[in-house]
């Protein structure tokens, strides 16, 4: 699963000329896949590591976290951010890990991650 969704949001990524770290993790927060691509900063992998924490930590997507939490909603995360790009990986109504991308807008990260996801029926 990890290698097709990783695949869908590659292809997504270039189909916009998006250079990004791209991170499929597990439901604990444990990376399964780490792709940064040509020319993705060596900081997006650190950007992508903690929208990871964020969705495991709060089981919302990066960027509702950032919402709700400006909205004083929740508890901050700690080294959590707050914009898109981070989303649950879920089956059957569970989830079971974390889809992150990292590198270019927070929406347009959500737009590669999110289609990592729907890759895989999340």
């Amino acid at each position: 699963m990890a290698e097709q969704a990783m695949a869908a949001a590659e292809a997504e990524s270039r189909a916009n000329n998006w250079n990004l770290t791209i991170v499929i993790a597990d439901a604990e927060g444990v990376p399964v896949m780490v792709h940064r691509m040509d020319g993705a900063s060596a900081r997006t992998f650190d950007i992508a590591m903690r929208k990871v924490h964020v969705v495991t930590e709060t089981g919302l997507s990066s960027g509702e976290y950032g919402r709700r939490l400006q909205a004083g909603e929740i508890a901050e995360v700690e080294n959590g951010v707050t914009f898109a790009g981070g989303v649950p990986i879920m089956q059957n109504g569970e989830r079971i890990g974390a889809i992150t991308s990292s590198g270019a807008r927070g929406i347009e990260d959500e737009q590669v991650s999110l289609a990592g996801a729907a890759a895989i029926g999340s």
